[in-house]
């Protein structure tokens, strides 16, 4: 599972790119939907990071 992370901002930008296209809104102006679809996969990729690094941890 922590394997195919990668696939979340891929699909989640390919689903933005689509209703962008859908709605006839230009690429330039929905630029800020992909920055915020790839700080928000940063931060669950480093949350699960994080976790595997606590659970992984010898206390």
């Amino acid at each position: 599972m922590f394997r195919l992370l990668f696939l979340l901002p891929v699909i989640l930008c390919a689903a933005w790119w689509l209703f962008l296209n859908a709605n006839n809104i230009p690429l330039k102006q929905g630029r800020k939907g992909f920055f915020y679809i790839i700080i928000f996969s940063l931060f669950v990729l480093g949350f699960f990071t994080f976790m595997v690094y606590i659970t992984n941890s010898d206390l």
